[in-house]
C-alpha cells in the first residue's frame, strides 16, 4: 500500500510543467534550547515508488515513533537529494524565530545538489527570501508527501544535534526532551539554571534571567 499522502500535489505540479519539486519543513521552532533545523527534499517519483514499504511509512514526523522516524530518515537521506539548514539559539535570540526559520529553510534549499523550480513549504511563506515558485501549505506535513519527508529529516537531524549537546551538558537531559518545554526540562532548568544553548528570549528562560 502506498502512503495516504498519495503524491498528488507533486504529480500535479509536474503535469503543469515544473521539472523539480521540493518539500520543506522545520523542527524545533517551539523549543527552549538548541537550534531550529530545516530540511528540503527534492522529490523524485521513481525513487518514492521504488520502496512501497518506505513510501507508505512517510508521514508527519510528529506522528511517528523515534525508531520508525530513524528508519525512514535513513532511507530518505540515502535515496534522495536533500539539504539541511541549522540556525543556532543565539541567532534566534537576536533576530527572532520567524527570521531564524526562514534562514534555516533558505540554507536547506541552497544545500541541494539540484536546483528546484517549485517549493512546497509547511506553512512558511518564503517569497521574500527565495525567488522560486512556491506554495505555503498549512499543515503541509500532514498533507504533502515531500513536506512530510522533509519533516522527518529535519526532526531526526535536530534530535541528533540535541543528543550531541547532551554529552556536553548532560545534567539537562537533552537526549530525552530534545530542548522542548517538558516538565523534565523545566525541572532541570530549576535545578541547574540555564546553559549556553538555551534561548534567552523564550519563556521561562527570560523569566529566570529577569528574576
Amino acid at each position: 500500500m502506498l502512503s495516504p499522502l498519495n503524491l498528488s500535489r507533486e504529480k500535479n505540479l509536474i503535469a503543469a510543467g515544473f521539472k523539480q519539486i521540493a518539500g520543506i519543513d522545520e523542527a524545533g521552532r517551539g523549543c527552549w534550547a538548541g537550534p531550529v533545523v530545516a530540511a528540503c527534499l527534492n522529490f523524485d517519483e521513481k525513487k518514492a515508488l521504488d520502496d512501497v514499504e518506505m513510501n507508505a511509512a512517510v508521514a508527519d514526523s510528529k506522528l511517528l515513533s523515534p525508531l520508525k522516524r530513524e528508519k525512514i530518515f535513513a532511507w530518505l537521506i540515502d535515496k534522495f537529494d536533500y539539504g539541511v539548514g541549522v540556525v543556532d539559539n543565539e541567532f534566534i535570540d537576536q533576530y527572532g524565530i520567524i527570521k531564524a526559520t526562514r534562514l534555516a529553510m533558505k540554507l536547506a534549499v541552497d544545500k541541494l545538489a539540484g536546483q528546484p523550480d517549485y517549493l512546497l513549504i509547511d506553512a512558511v511563506d518564503l517569497k521574500a527570501d527565495i525567488a522560486l515558485e512556491q506554495e505555503a501549505i498549512i499543515k503541509g506535513d500532514r498533507l504533502v508527501w515531500s513536506i512530510a519527508a522533509a519533516s522527518i529529516i529535519a526532526k531526526v537531524w535536530r534530535d541528533q544535534i540535541m543528543v550531541g549537546y547532551h554529552r556536553e551538558f548532560s545534567c539537562y537531559c537533552f537526549n530525552q526532551h530534545k530542548g522542548y518545554g517538558t516538565n523534565l526540562h523545566r525541572q532541570m532548568i530549576a535545578t541547574h539554571g540555564i546553559c549556553p544553548i538555551h534561548r534567552r528570549s523564550y519563556q521561562p528562560i527570560a523569566e529566570l534571567l529577569t528574576g
